[in-house]
């Protein structure tokens, strides 16, 4: 697939990394200077580039949308036209000085999101884990036992590209159901959050769900 990522900080260029050593092209923007996005598009080492939000968007088969809550508003403008586009989201609500969900209980900022881009096809996904796990846990794919990932959204054929993603990058993914789901997943990150950072063991922090009971 081509992959744009729109805003390269952490979670942005980690995944966008890891995407292009799967084999993926990836664009990489939304950076505070060109410099960095040459800097992680060059240390990808897979098909990489850095580009603008338009260029990332034009020809993407899936973008991720990967920036502070503050700026989301900022870099869909720059992105231009994304009609028909999947957009996996990672983007919590969170307050200025992150401490708190802006959008919570009766809505999600999932959901708020793709009221603003109704023609986009929005999914919610690798907002739960910390950004700290992803390179371990792609060094780690091929075991058998991956940690899980999970992801809502509305329209099928985006969730089953969201699914493609999630695995690539070495998580099972367990599809949650429709995007409002997301009003669980957003303050269950908060939860992993904590453990993750304020936790005696670090970031390096996944989950997995396992089923018991069956023959």
């Amino acid at each position: 697939m081509r992959i744009g990522i729109l805003g390269s900080g952490v979670m942005g260029a980690k995944l966008g990394t890891i995407w292009a050593r799967a084999g993926h092209e990836v664009v990489f923007s939304y950076a505070r200077s060109k410099q960095k996005l040459e800097k992680v598009a060059r240390e990808a080492q897979g098909n990489a580039q850095a580009g603008t939000p338009g260029e990332a968007t034009r020809e993407a088969d899936a973008l991720l949308l990967a920036v502070h809550w503050s700026r989301v508003d900022d870099v869909l403008k720059q992105a231009g036209d994304v009609s028909g586009k999947v957009i996996v989201t990672c983007s919590l609500p969170m307050n200025a000085d992150d401490t708190d969900l802006v959008i919570a209980h009766t809505s999600s900022g999932a959901e708020a999101l793709a009221k603003k881009i109704p023609k986009a096809r929005v999914v919610s996904a690798f907002g739960t884990v910390p950004s700290e796990v992803l390179f371990g846990v792609f060094a780690a794919k091929r075991k058998a036992s991956r940690p899980s990932l999970v992801y809502c959204g509305d329209n099928e054929r985006s969730k089953a590209v969201a699914a493609e993603l999630i695995r690539d990058v070495g998580f099972d993914p367990v599809d949650a159901g429709p995007l409002r789901i997301a009003r669980y997943t957003e303050p269950f990150t908060l939860l992993i959050a904590r453990l993750a950072y304020e936790g005696d063991e670090g970031p390096e922090l996944a989950y997995r769900f396992e089923r018991f009971g069956r023959k």
